[in-house]
């Protein structure tokens, strides 16, 4: 794997030909943790500029850091707004993008035509730059529109009101299934439903089918954000392939929480872990799918 090759088009047939392809996103804004985990036997690391405290500088170190190992390289972005963002990832030689909060199809054909060179879309042409240090500005420049990973986040109520018009856009590879947000979006959280019993609600269900069937009838990539492996093969059956299962920070985190409980278990009392984050997760529980 190498920073702007030319696999983004098999890696897109794979994941529609049912081949799934497991990933986390990336918010710590180190480009060793980010290297650590390209390293580790994940498909693509999603460098997240959405939420994490990066900038230009520690994105290019940190796609760098994922280029040396074997994953691919994805960049969320700020939205539909963040062109600045889009170019720089690609200029920078990120193989993907992922445009969060998408609401409706102009906004999609938006973050579309912000990822592809003209006349499919309005990228800007500059040389030299990384992405075009293999094959240069003709090379590069002349493939990259079917190499380039396009995702749109649903993750909003709106979103899954649209998402027939929205699925049809010529450009999107991805639908990237965002229940946290989208939750929160329909009102579940505020409502009779509380973490985690907002995930398996009815009306999360009908939103996540009808989203199942518009990137069915287009011929769209099905992608998730979950935290753990607890869901995997539900929404694979689903016929989910493009799976986060969480990010760095939670895995470090729930990592650290497995050696604080056994160390209170060797300790027998004489130590106790120190209150914060580790305990939210100690007292998470799994409900079983009512999907």
């Amino acid at each position: 794997m190498s920073v702007a090759d030319e696999s983004g088009a098999p890696f897109k047939q794979e994941l529609l030909a049912g081949h799934p392809k497991m990933g986390l996103f990336i918010n710590s804004a180190s480009p060793t943790v980010a290297e650590q985990f390209s390293h580790s036997g994940y498909d693509w690391c999603l460098i997240d500029l959405q939420h994490g405290p990066m900038n230009n500088e520690n994105l290019n170190a940190m796609i760098l850091a994922v280029a040396s190992g074997k994953a691919k390289s994805m960049v969320r972005v700020g939205g539909a707004h963040d062109r600045n963002g889009v170019q720089q990832a690609l200029d920078l030689g990120a193989d993907g993008i992922l445009v969060p909060y998408i609401n409706t199809a102009e906004e999609a054909r938006h973050a579309v035509s912000m990822c592809l060179y003209p006349t499919a879309g309005t990228r800007s042409v500059y040389f030299p730059q990384r992405s075009m240090n293999k094959k240069g500005l003709l090379g590069y420049v002349g493939n990259s529109n079917k190499n380039v990973i396009v995702a749109l986040q649903v993750e909003t109520a709106d979103c899954i009101k649209n998402i027939d018009e929205i699925a049809a856009i010529p450009g999107v590879d991805i639908l990237f299934l965002g229940q946290n947000d989208l939750c929160m979006s329909m009102g579940l959280f505020e409502r009779e439903y509380v973490f985690p019993e907002m995930y398996f609600s009815k009306e999360l269900g009908d939103a996540t089918q009808k989203l199942i069937a518009a990137a069915k009838r287009n011929k769209k990539i099905l992608g998730l954000f979950l935290f753990g492996t607890d869901r995997v093969g539900e929404f694979l059956e689903k016929g989910f392939t493009f799976i986060s299962i969480g990010n760095d920070l939670h895995h470090g985190l729930t990592q650290a929480n497995a050696h604080v409980a056994k160390l209170e278990e060797i300790a027998k009392g004489k130590w106790q872990r120190q209150h914060g984050a580790g305990l939210a997760i100690a007292g998470e529980t799994t409900v079983k799918s009512k999907l």
